[in-house]
């Protein structure tokens, strides 16, 4: 199994419950060679190109982000991705470090379900790269806005002149996408969505597209600097020209569901709890004493 952790949070904790596991049932670990230091002794260090190639399946420990790392670097050779939950929202991943010895059981059993989700290849510039959620072209703040073209299977749509121009997967529709005011797509549909952040000139609401077709943006001349965003990681800065060519790849990644109703009962109430105007504190005040009391013990430290 490949160890795929959050880039800067203490997983410790839940790496050791990890390792005891899979020396009770005779499991190999293995990690990328940059975070030997993180990890006991008995995880193998391998090269990052390998650790999906070497891997039976992968544990995602952090966030969203560090999931959508670890379908990443398994594009090529899809891989089932089981996520542990340390971030703050987390729509994609599913387990708590509690109840994380029980889920290796399953995971070691083929004890559950494969959620497919789809990815975005692009070409930005000349280099190819893939996002799970979303890309996004983002202006540099005070520097104008991003002007760029849009075509659709070489027919050009119109232009779009705004603060960010985000295309996103299903799974991206309740990421940025969501936040610019774009529609919430359902997992199980294929489609690719365009949305506008802050739009002042030319295409202002969300296109959905078939997964058939290709997207072709083209930065306009006089456009502002732009960033090219993937899955939140700039890969590309102060752009003034270019293009990016993006098309749908379906069942790119596979996330391991071990409750997918109640997986899916959870994240109804997370986005409920994004349009509310308080504060998770705030929030937490409004609990009965028993919830707030359990919620309290699971954010402590797991077992050790």
């Amino acid at each position: 199994m490949g160890l795929v952790l959050h880039p800067s949070r203490d997983v410790s904790a839940v790496v050791e419950i990890i390792d005891r596991w899979a020396a009770r049932h005779g499991k190999a670990l293995i990690v990328r060679a940059e975070d030997r230091h993180r990890v006991p002794a008995s995880v193998e260090p391998v090269p990052a190109a390998e650790l999906a190639t070497r891997s039976d399946a992968l544990i995602s420990i952090g966030g969203d982000g560090t999931m959508l790392g670890a379908l990443r670097c398994a594009v090529r050779a899809p891989k089932p991705v089981l996520g542990v939950h340390l971030g703050r929202l987390g729509f994609l991943v599913e387990v708590e470090p509690p109840d994380l010895p029980p889920a290796l059981d399953r995971l070691a059993a083929h004890d559950y379900t494969v959620e497919s989700h789809a990815c975005l290849a692009c070409d930005v510039c000349g280099d190819d790269v893939v996002a799970f959620n979303d890309v996004a072209l983002v202006r540099h703040p005070g520097s104008g806005f991003v002007t760029v073209t849009l075509a659709v299977d070489g027919q050009r749509y119109g232009y779009y002149r705004c603060d960010a121009l985000v295309v996103s997967t299903p799974t991206g529709s309740t990421a940025y996408s969501y936040a610019a005011g774009g529609p919430l797509i359902s997992p199980a549909a294929q489609a690719v969505v365009v949305t506008p952040s802050a739009p002042m000139a030319g295409i202002s609401r969300s296109v959905v597209l078939a997964p058939e077709e290709t997207l072709h943006l083209e930065l306009r001349p006089g456009t502002a600097p732009v960033a090219v965003e993937m899955d939140g990681l700039v890969i590309r800065d102060a752009a003034v020209e270019g293009e990016v060519l993006i098309r749908y790849v379906p069942n790119a990644g596979q996330v391991v569901r071990l409750d997918p109703r109640r997986h899916q009962e959870r994240n109804q109430i997370k986005l409920s709890l994004l349009d509310l105007p308080l504060l998770p504190e705030q929030l937490r005040e409004l609990l009965p004493d028993e919830l707030r009391e359990q919620l309290s013990r699971r954010e402590l430290s797991p077992p050790r």
